[in-house]
């Protein structure tokens, strides 16, 4: 659907530059050539497979380069409005027909931040990690099949009932119902170059992240998606909460992530992160009383699994963005986000720790004894207490184990 309105968008006389994570796009190949070979649409990839079929084949003789992936999301409207965050483009993520979904935060921008994320977008549209389409995919597809196809999945009982939720939502905006806030918002994202391993410590976002949590003064409330801190972050996080800040972390519990590895990585740190008085969520499966009163929307508490990437500061300042907290994210993937100056929407994210995700998480934590246990706090007040991590298999168990001694942190 997305594809075939950016095609209606090039009929109108609109320029369309769609850059694309070669990683993403699976299958799309003669769909890709066809648009491509439209006039005023324009696709690149980034650090793209040289082999097309099997892809994964690239990665053999070609590891380090197609290891470093672009993660950006935005969509730049005119030069004149951005959508911004972690969502990525599929079903999964705008909840259609999977039972399982995904649910994350964006953030629509306007004003003087929409030239600076233009200009980020044409610095990676001309980098060098970048490719057109038709260097990397042989011949010019065929639109006719894609329009087809298109038809085909606009006329499904799915999409009829998506595209009148998409109306209405707009319909909120144009009729003035949904105001935006008009503040202070800065732009932090890593250089292009990351994608080539070549980027410095300065052109890193980590860098300019690490520097804006340190100035955090009272509370920091975190969401990641997957939360592997590594112990440069976890001795950040663990400064941070030792000098009487309350820091507060929701991540995936095991059976919600859909990255085992990650979990594993995860729980490396999750003792000492627990020892420093840092507070631990980890959400559970599907809420079916925040589905009913919705209350958790915002951070996805009612999907199937988190893939929120955000974090608030002192009731103040809010980001929302691509990066998670894990080593990829910061060494590898190129990431960007927007630092939001906002007490409304930074206490929406902190209020969230207060109320809903109390009862659709798990709270990892010390008995006195230094035994870790889970908590899970019901909505009639009762508590279960689990010895062991809840929902895991023996297998699961003996796996993460596993995983915790491999040496593949720095690629989690």
């Amino acid at each position: 659907m997305l594809l075939e309105a950016l095609l209606k968008a090039t009929e109108r006389g609109v320029r369309v530059r769609l850059l694309l994570d070669d990683n993403g796009v699976p299958g799309l190949d003669d769909f890709m050539a066809a648009l491509n070979a439209q006039q005023g649409f324009e696709i690149r990839l980034f650090n793209p497979s040289t082999v097309r079929s099997p892809k994964l084949l690239g990665y053999t003789f070609d590891f380090f380069r197609m290891n470093r992936r672009m993660h950006n999301k935005s969509l730049i409207v005119d030069g004149a409005v951005a959508i911004i965050g972690g969502r990525n483009i599929g079903d999964e993520y705008f909840q259609l027909g999977a039972e399982d979904f995904y649910v994350d935060i964006d953030v629509l921008a306007a004003g003087f931040v929409v030239p600076e994320t233009a200009l980020l977008f044409d610095q990676y549209w001309n980098s060098q990690s970048v490719f057109a389409v038709e260097t990397i995919i042989q011949g010019a597809g065929n639109i006719e099949a894609f329009k087809a196809r298109a038809r085909a999945v606009l006329s499904s009982a799915i999409a009829t009932e998506f595209l009148q939720k998409v109306s209405d939502s707009a319909t909120e905006y144009s009729k003035g119902r949904l105001q935006l806030e008009w503040t202070d918002v800065q732009l932090v994202a890593d250089n292009p170059v990351k994608g080539l391993g070549i980027a410095t410590q300065e052109q890193l976002m980590i860098t300019r992240l690490a520097q804006i949590l340190g100035d955090v003064k009272a509370s920091l409330d975190l969401v990641s998606a997957y939360f592997v801190p590594g112990q440069e972050g976890t001795s950040l996080l663990a400064d941070i909460a030792e000098a009487g800040i309350e820091v507060r972390v929701l991540t995936n519990a095991m059976n919600t992530t859909d990255v085992l590895m990650v979990h594993a990585g995860y729980t490396k740190y999750r003792r000492e992160l627990l020892e420093a008085g840092i507070s631990l969520y980890e959400l559970k499966l599907r809420s079916a009383a925040l589905e009913a009163s919705q209350q958790g929307l915002p951070l996805g508490l009612f999907g199937a699994s988190l893939h929120a990437k955000t974090f608030a500061m002192d009731n103040e300042r809010v980001f929302i963005g691509s990066f998670n907290f894990d080593p990829r994210s910061a060494a590898l993937n190129c990431e960007m986000g927007l630092l939001i100056e906002s007490p409304t929407m930074a206490r929406q994210v902190s209020a969230r720790f207060d109320g809903p995700i109390r009862t659709a998480s798990y709270q990892p934590m010390l008995t006195p004894r230094s035994k870790l246990i889970w908590r899970e706090p019901h909505e009639n007040g009762d508590m279960t207490i689990y010895q062991e991590e809840p929902g895991a298999t023996w297998f699961q168990q003996v796996s993460i184990v596993i995983l915790g001694l491999l040496p593949i942190e720095w690629l989690l």
